[in-house]
């Protein structure tokens, strides 16, 4: 038996007990003729100490130790003289009569610290021991307890846990497939499933009528921190509901969570916005409730002073950003430099101080005058103190947009998004199609399988592109501090409905029955009415944990090239394997 107990259980009732422990060299330290050693496992620390009278042996072996060794130790529980109230052990040590070295270690590149001396890129490299740290080892905790929590609630509510395949026919809407080539079919591909969208609802056809499945998707697209090239959702489908059904089930498990992980209460029950609003008021149909600073339409009192660059804007918007009057020149003018960045995209920001003591103060007072500026002032529902920042444009969602992104670094300047603070709601009544200039067609908002209002089925069956755009979709998104945790809709169970949907996005019914012939099908015999929805697992663990970044909240993460560090990869392969799969490379063009 290596071990008796973990180095996280014992307490001063174990006191006089013999123990034998197991596990990692934290570190040691003399004090005196007397060793201290920090055994570490993944359930935590205990103290060992080696009095300066134990046998030369043993004291040799104690003092030869290296950080990250792996040993055994055999001795007795006794209460500890300095105690550590900051440790759950803290109140005991082991007097050890026993060290057996299991494995020596070299020195680690990082100390195997909370917070380490190691780069991201070293720690990615030795992911193995960054995952020996103690907030790593915490964020792998939780997401094995929010696994455990979701499977508990989905199972007590009648939901079978069914897998779906990783090997499929790539179907290139949206983001861009990992492709493999298949050896017994030379020149033929599966992709990997970017979600298991049309297996679900053919599960809710074969009439297992409440699905789940944590899984594992894979999208070969632009990275950021908390986007990776393979990752995890909470999928789920259920037949015979409507969109009532499906928020109140979701809800429920998204409370269960909170309450069971979090200890934290979320309104019940969740307050819910349209598409519309949410753009209208954030500049974004994920918007962070945690706050105010909402954006307001100033159009109409701003233009027709002389100043061209709002008289000939089609919207002009504004937010208050509150007590920030007193911004100097410079802030103002490094504000204005950080909106002109690609993230944002603005050629410009207008600004309106207005003072504590009522008067106003602006970078186009040359054009307004005080009035004027009280008016805008006003419309905007600036209080004094606050600093008013104006955007325009001849695009009505794409200025809201960049007011949204210049209301969340404000809110983040102004310490207004806690982490430890949570504002949940529900965003419905998308529209169901976008209009691309540039393609002169329409996609998809959310995919071709969601299904439009039943309110505006009159106008998804128009011809005429006005009607269309005015179509929403009965599809949801669950919403949480900027963050989309999750999404899903009521789906297309009629044949003849799918194939309006494959006709207005332009898919002709050859290119239809070729990449979907199989899910239309289907729905000739007997698909029921159905509904889901998917939450980012990792997303939910990150934003449990207090991190904007998944990354921590995965075991074996990819960096920001989409690269793993540690077993390098992706990389090349042998020209045999080549030859067997009948490829030819091609480089790229520069």
């Amino acid at each position: 038996m290596y071990r008796t107990h973990t180095c996280g259980e014992l307490r001063i009732a174990h006191q006089g007990q013999q123990v034998t422990l197991a596990g990692w060299v934290q570190k040691s330290r003399k004090l005196g003729g007397m060793t201290f050693i920090d055994l570490r496992d993944r359930y935590g620390i205990t103290q060992l100490v080696v009095e300066a009278d134990a046998p030369a042996d043993l004291v040799e072996t104690a003092t030869s130790l290296g950080r990250e060794y792996v040993i055994q130790a055999v001795g007795e529980v006794v209460e500890r003289q300095a105690k550590n109230p900051k440790m759950p052990t803290g109140e005991i040590e082991i007097k050890v009569a026993s060290i057996t070295v299991l494995n020596k270690s070299v020195t680690p590149p990082f100390t195997i610290e909370d917070n380490s001396d190691g780069g991201d890129d070293l720690r990615m490299k030795y992911r193995y021991l960054d995952l020996r740290r103690g907030p790593l080892k915490d964020a792998l905790m939780l997401r094995h307890r929010v696994a455990h929590e979701v499977r508990n609630y989905l199972d007590a509510k009648g939901f079978m846990e069914i897998e779906t395949p990783y090997l499929i026919k790539s179907t290139p809407e949206g983001a861009r497939d990992f492709v493999v080539p298949s050896r017994m079919n030379p020149g033929q591909f599966y992709a990997l499933p970017q979600s298991p969208q049309t297996f679900k609802q053919l599960l809710m056809v074969a009439g297992y009528d409440r699905y789940f499945q944590i899984v594992r998707c894979f999208r070969d697209e632009d990275l950021r921190a908390d986007r990776q090239p393979e990752f995890t959702q909470i999928d789920c489908e259920m037949s015979f509901v409507e969109q009532e059904d499906v928020l109140a089930t979701f809800e429920g498990m998204m409370r269960t969570l909170f309450k069971n992980v979090l200890d934290v209460e979320i309104p019940d029950p969740l307050p819910r916005m349209t598409w519309y609003d949410a753009m209208d008021r954030y500049g974004s149909d994920k918007p962070d409730v945690r706050f105010g600073m909402t954006i307001h339409e100033i159009t109409d009192v701003a233009k027709g002073k002389g100043f061209g660059v709002l008289d000939g804007a089609a919207y002009i918007g504004a937010i208050a950003v509150p007590g920030a009057a007193g911004y100097t020149r410079k802030q103002v003018d490094e504000l204005t430099e950080w909106v002109k960045r690609p993230q944002v995209g603005a050629k410009g920001l207008i600004y309106i101080r207005v003072n504590e003591d009522g008067t106003l103060k602006s970078s186009i007072d040359k054009f307004y005058a005080p009035e004027d500026l009280a008016k805008i002032a006003a419309a905007a529902e600036a209080a004094p103190g606050d600093l008013l920042l104006v955007m325009s444009g001849e695009n009505k969602r794409k200025v809201q947009t960049m007011l949204g992104v210049l209301r969340l670094e404000m809110g983040g300047r102004l310490g207004l998004r806690d982490p430890k603070v949570f504002a949940p709601l529900w965003i419905v009544d998308f529209p169901l199609l976008e209009w691309d200039d540039e393609t002169q067609r329409f996609y998809a908002m959310h995919h071709p399988f969601t299904a439009p209002k039943p309110e505006h089925e009159k106008w998804f069956y128009s011809d005429a592109k006005e009607d269309l755009e005015r179509v929403c979709a009965n599809a949801y998104d669950f919403v949480l501090n900027g963050n989309e945790l999750g999404g899903g809709s009521i789906r297309i169970h009629n044949a003849d409905m799918q194939k309006r949907m494959f006709e207005v996005l332009g898919i002709g019914p050859e290119e239809a029955e070729y990449k979907f012939g199989f899910i239309i099908n289907a729905f000739k015999f007997g698909a029921p009415p159905h509904g889901g929805l998917a939450f980012g697992f990792d997303r939910v663990c990150a934003l449990f944990g207090g991190s904007d970044s998944i990354r921590d909240y995965i075991a074996f993460p990819k960096n920001n090239q989409g690269r793993d560090m540690m077993i390098d990869s992706p990389s090349a392969i042998d020209q045999s394997q080549l030859d067997e799969l009948f490829l030819d490379l091609r480089a790229p063009q520069a």
